[in-house]
């Protein structure tokens, strides 16, 4: 059984909505920008370019945590864009990816914030930012957590499918969420030597240094697809697999051939078997010169050499927000899946060469496939297969 994402939020340095990522991205506008314009010129982070929400009022509340808030916000606006009632809602899932919760506003003060002492404890976990969206949206389903580092958000979507392929739901909101931008986060990417040393936003260049971090917040609303589904169901792009495993390597690192995304990339692959053909990629390309070949090496041995397939890395347009990327870049995919088309790259990017380009493959009428790969710290690497609306 196929899922279908009939709903997307997402806030992030671009702007707030879909449509005004899609605006950004035809202007070829990033939205990194020196820490010193959030942090002030005396922070020890005030060179590093980095992406963050704009609008902090939608973040702020007595009760709840920032990163909760957040999940709130795009969950509402994924909610209105699926059309749902209260009814609809009422036994669907929360499945919610991050990599490091509520640590933004826990660590460290939240600007301009009066938290409610009484919230403390629940502030805290990383159980709030579903639990937030359950109480405030009046959800009675089943809820969760994951933080698989990067890979975060995509093994939420992934959970969020599987439960309801086997019937625990009919529909799930899928959320990904990160606010990295705090001085003990950002230090501690700094001391792991991931965090970008250098102004060169382009992740496969043999110049590219680390990644630069970035808020977001996305969220997907998917619903089973059966025979008797109804138009607005089929008229939307589809998630039609899910894929995981370790490399039982690294606690930071990926192995230099990438042979655990290989061996992921080969499941999926073979799941997809009788899908249409992959057309195009969106890559995890974080920045790292290390992740950069590995990530190359396990594509190039797996995908046929005599098939051209557009690349579309998201990462240089709105920084690297960690958890949050599996979700926010299905999101922005799903957006343009949509209308059947695929995303931009953002000008000067390096191609890594064949296999690949730069210029989006068109999409078939029949239905195209595109793969969204995430690769979490620790050695876990998550891939995402979906397919464009048919004609």
């Amino acid at each position: 059984m196929n899922v279908a994402i009939t709903g997307i939020g997402l806030t992030s340095g671009l702007g707030d909505g879909a449509q005004a990522h899609r605006e950004k991205l035809a202007a070829g506008e990033h939205a990194l920008r020196p820490l010193a314009k959030l942090f002030g010129e005396d922070s020890p982070y005030a060179a590093v370019n980095a992406a963050w929400i704009e609008n902090r009022k939608i973040m702020l509340s007595r009760k709840w945590a920032p990163a909760s808030m957040l999940s709130l916000h795009v969950a509402k606006q994924a909610v209105a864009d699926a059309g749902l009632s209260a009814e609809d809602l009422k036994d669907a899932a929360v499945i919610v990816g991050s990599s490091r919760g509520n640590v933004a506003g826990w660590v460290s003060e939240w600007p301009l914030r009066r938290p409610f002492k009484l919230m403390a404890a629940s502030n805290s976990m990383h159980g709030e930012l579903a639990s937030a969206v359950s109480i405030e949206l009046g959800i009675r389903g089943p809820w969760q957590v994951i933080s698989s580092g990067c890979a975060a958000s995509l093994d939420a979507m992934g959970m969020a499918s599987m439960m309801i392929q086997q019937g625990m739901a009919k529909r799930a909101i899928v959320i990904g969420v990160e606010l990295p931008l705090i001085p003990a986060v950002l230090k501690a990417y700094a001391d792991t030597g991931v965090l970008a040393s250098s102004m060169v936003n382009d992740p496969y260049s043999s110049h590219t240094s680390g990644l630069f971090p970035a808020e977001a917040g996305a969220a997907l609303v998917l619903e089973a697809v059966t025979n008797q589904a109804s138009e607005r169901l089929r008229s939307r792009p589809l998630m039609t697999g899910y894929w995981c495993n370790s490399d039982a390597d690294s606690p930071i690192g990926m192995p230099s051939d990438g042979s655990g995304l290989r061996a992921c990339l080969e499941q999926a692959l073979a799941g997809l078997k009788d899908e249409p053909a992959i057309a195009a990629i969106c890559p995890h390309a974080s920045g790292t010169l290390l992740h950069a070949k590995a990530e190359l090496a396990a594509l190039k041995a797996v995908l046929p050499v005599d098939q051209p397939i557009s690349l579309h890395p998201l990462k240089p347009y709105t920084g690297h927000s960690v958890g949050a990327n599996g979700v926010l870049d299905c999101a922005i995919l799903a957006s343009y899946l949509q209308n059947r088309e695929l995303p931009p790259n953002l000008d000067g990017i390096t191609c890594p060469g064949a296999p690949f380009k730069l210029e989006a493959n068109p999409l078939s009428k029949q239905g195209t496939t595109v793969l969204k790969i995430a690769v979490g710290m620790g050695g876990h690497n998550s891939i995402v297969s979906l397919r464009s609306p048919s004609a």
